[in-house]
């Protein structure tokens, strides 16, 4: 093939083309070998990278209805670990965080896309996070309620799916409203949409389009919390999480995430800060 390939490229053309594929193979295989051999088998003990993927969080991962094609933050990182693994990846789909998080002890998959909180760290171990989304209320037409702490008061109800990020950290935090747990995403906003509720809890970029269907109603400024959204592996995998902290932070290092991010075309998110050392 080279013989013939020089017939019609210069000399200089084909070693550099050479060359540079030499260069790509050699990259791979350093990347390849800077794996500790014990992190590959945690996180890839089947061969390949089963990575859990929550699509009712569409900054996380969608799902092209047309080609079945998978975008999103979550999926640009499963892609590179992957590379560097040197294994294929397989999407573990969830369409709730909940069930995302009851599979940890099953072995379904072997690293998570999800928030990081004290009450999921029993079954899960966490990097720092990737990014971070801004958690926030939609309030109905003619609503009182016009700040954060506003909403906190008596007689005012939060409508929020179990177990989201952001509803874990409101079982902690509110003190005088009383948090009304859905099932899901789209059984909270049916709470929302029927007037059971004063308040929908969510995350900034999914209520703009809620508020945009329900004229008068408004996205409260600010945020409540900061969903820290991070990369989980089942308990007892250490090598595993250890290596994927180092990632995580050259994954926002070297402008991955931020990439990422900026294709989603997401508002209220911004990569993580970098974690602190250890």
């Amino acid at each position: 093939m080279i013989w013939s390939l020089r017939r019609i490229v210069s000399p200089t053309v084909l070693w550099i083309a050479v060359g540079h594929v030499g260069v790509v193979l050699l990259t791979f295989a350093v990347a390849m070998a800077q794996v500790p051999p014990a992190a590959r088998a945690d996180l890839a003990p089947t061969g390949k990278l089963r990575a859990g993927v929550n699509y009712g969080n569409f900054i996380l991962a969608v799902k092209d209805v047309a080609t079945g094609e998978s975008r999103g933050v979550a999926i640009d990182l499963m892609r590179e670990l992957a590379q560097r693994l040197g294994v294929p990846a397989e999407i573990i789909a969830y369409d709730s965080v909940a069930k995302m998080v009851d599979a940890a002890p099953t072995g379904t998959w072997d690293i998570a896309f999800l928030g990081a909180d004290p009450a999921r760290a029993g079954e899960i171990s966490f990097t720092a996070a990737y990014l971070e989304i801004e958690a926030t209320y939609l309030v109905p037409a003619g609503s009182p309620l016009r700040t954060i702490a506003d909403v906190d008061r008596e007689g005012v109800r939060v409508a929020a799916p179990a177990r989201a990020a952001y509803e874990l950290f409101l079982s902690r935090g509110l003190k005088r409203a009383q948090l009304v747990r859905a099932p899901n995403g789209d059984a909270a906003i049916e709470l929302f949409t029927t007037g059971k509720v004063e308040a929908l809890a969510g995350l900034r970029q999914g209520l703009i389009g809620l508020a945009a269907k329900h004229p008068g109603s408004r996205i409260l400024d600010g945020q409540f919390f900061g969903v820290q959204q991070a990369v989980g592996v089942p308990k007892g995998r250490e090598a595993g999480v250890q290596y994927l902290r180092g990632f995580v932070e050259e994954a926002k290092a070297s402008g991955l995430v931020a990439r990422a991010i900026e294709r989603t075309g997401a508002r209220g998110v911004s990569v993580a800060p970098k974690a602190p050392a250890q």
